[in-house]
């Protein structure tokens, strides 16, 4: 009897051991899981329903919409805008110059905000602003005024700019990369809409003396009119083009107060177990880098759909149909490339669909140096160039959130990068081509940027693949690895398995 005790408490004893050991052993691969930084990575809180983040994206996508066509709409109505001020359009360009300015400018402003605002609010009222501009702008009498109209509305629009590409990363989170590239085809979207609601639908009707008042303006700009009587004889028809848009720009901002009123909205994603993001220690680097490589993209992008048109007619020696004509392939490659990157970006990781585009368009800019008059390589270079173009800017967003945590700032960093290379890189070009003849100068800007955005790219890849960022995708060698998500459910695993062991050993 005894020794059956005895060889009972034996067993007992052995058992208790082998216990904690398995506890020690649990608990040491918990803490080493949770990585030599000592953060707690925890799953990231999801939205009320699938059906309450699709109604955000859904917004979203109206609002990029409305923002494309607000921006587009000025090309085609300029003249109009100019017979309404008493200016010719030579002496009112400095609009365009205004608007960008303001642009960067609310996005700096938009992304101080958005990390202390609740982002609804916010969008809605800056789409409140620029419907309230857009329905401004075509009683506007006075130049001055409507430079300072449209700058608060550039303001305005590089808030919901940085704020979106925001807003769609706290929706979707790690599922955010489809939902960008949506995104950014609808903007393209609606930069195709707005000529065609501004000219095909509001175009200038037959015996309206529209043209004869442009014609008249334009041979004595200074010439004193008053204020109001170009109303009274004749009311541009293409400035209605502006009230409808407004309109639509209204109804999405109320949408925005809707979800505003209806709920707060949760960020999806990752975050430590004290509720702070999860940031790179080249957190910085990492972000004036990625600026820098959008400020050569988006100028180069503006420049060649800007001077396409002017390089095919004055340099390779097309008519202005054909030049028109592929001016138009570009950007209508450019929005199908964005279409089809929807799809795309469901099945690649953003950081190979860069590498993709970057190949897109040093090849098809290489060919466009080496054949700049040849009329087949440019029209088929041109659209290879739009579609290599279209996806790099939102993928580039989706990229840099695999590593750290893309906060309003950091966004409004990168957007105002794009904003300034969008105003520098076009008018460098167009002042090189008033003192360089005779040079493919336009295939040069694009070709150099080209090489320097892919060399950039691999540069940024190496210096954040060094490091371990916990709840981010660190990939290593390889951007294939195992994904975050992956890591967070076999964290909780351990962490659960570590709780149960511990309630065993009290009992």
């Amino acid at each position: 009897m005894y020794c059956r005790h005895r060889t009972c408490v034996i067993m007992l004893t052995m058992e208790e051991k082998q216990f904690e050991k398995e506890q020690q052993d649990s608990t040491e691969e918990f803490k080493e899981l949770r990585g030599s930084q000592n953060v707690d990575v925890v799953r990231p809180a999801r939205h009320k329903s699938d059906c309450w983040r699709w109604f955000v994206s859904m917004t979203l996508y109206a609002s990029a919409l409305v923002l494309g066509m607000a921006i587009s709409v000025l090309g085609p109505t300029l003249e109009d805008l100019a017979i309404n001020v008493n200016k010719n359009i030579s002496n009112l360009s400095y609009i365009f110059v205004g608007r960008s300015a303001g642009y960067a400018g609310g996005s700096l402003l938009g992304g101080i905000l958005f990390d202390v605002v609740n982002p609804h609010m916010l969008l809605g009222l800056s789409l409140f602003i620029t419907s309230s501009g857009m329905f401004g702008t075509p009683f506007c009498k006075n130049a001055w005024l409507l430079t300072a109209l449209i700058s608060s509305v550039g303001v305005s629009m590089g808030v919901i700019d940085t704020g979106g590409n925001v807003l769609i990363l706290d929706t979707w989170g790690e599922q955010a990369g489809p939902h960008l590239q949506a995104f950014h085809f609808s903007f393209a979207a609606g930069a195709f809409v707005s000529p065609i609601i501004a000219k095909l639908l509001f175009g200038h009707k037959p015996g309206k003396n529209v043209s004869t008042d442009a014609t008249a303006m334009s041979e004595n700009s200074f010439s004193t009119i008053p204020p109001f009587s170009h109303f009274t004889r004749s009311f541009p028809t293409s400035m209605w083009a502006y009230v409808v848009i407004g309109v639509f720009i209204l109804l999405v901002s109320i949408s925005f107060f809707i979800l505003y009123f209806r709920s707060s909205p949760i960020s999806n994603r990752n975050k430590t177990a004290n509720g702070k993001q999860v940031f790179s220690k080249r957190h910085n680097t990492l972000i004036f880098l990625l600026s820098m490589f959008f400020f050569f993209y988006v100028g180069s992008e503006v420049a060649y759909g800007s001077f396409i048109f002017t390089y095919a007619k004055d340099y390779a020696g097309m008519d202005q149909a054909q030049a028109a004509g592929l001016n138009s392939l570009f950007w209508g490659t450019f929005a199908v490339g964005r279409g089809l990157a929807i799809f795309i970006a469901a099945c690649l990781r953003p950081g190979t669909l860069i590498l993709l585009c970057l190949v897109g368009t040093t090849v098809s800019s290489l060919l466009l140096v080496i054949f700049s008059r040849n009329d087949p390589v440019l029209w088929t270079c041109s659209a290879l160039l739009g579609i290599s173009m279209s996806t790099i800017f939102p993928s580039g967003i989706s990229w840099v959130e695999q590593y750290t945590t893309v906060t309003g700032r950091s966004a409004a960093v990168f957007v105002v990068g794009a904003a300034l290379g969008e105003m520098v890189l076009p008018a460098l070009v167009g002042f090189l081509l008033g003192h360089v003849q005779n040079q493919p100068l336009l295939m040069y800007l694009a070709f150099g940027t080209s090489v320097f955005t892919s060399v950039l790219f691999p540069v940024m890849y190496k210096i954040i693949s060094r490091e371990t960022v916990p709840g981010k995708s660190n990939h290593g060698d390889s951007e294939y690895s195992q994904s975050p998500q992956d890591n967070m459910e076999k964290a909780d695993q351990y962490k659960d398995s570590y709780d149960s062991s511990l309630k065993k050993s009290e009992a």
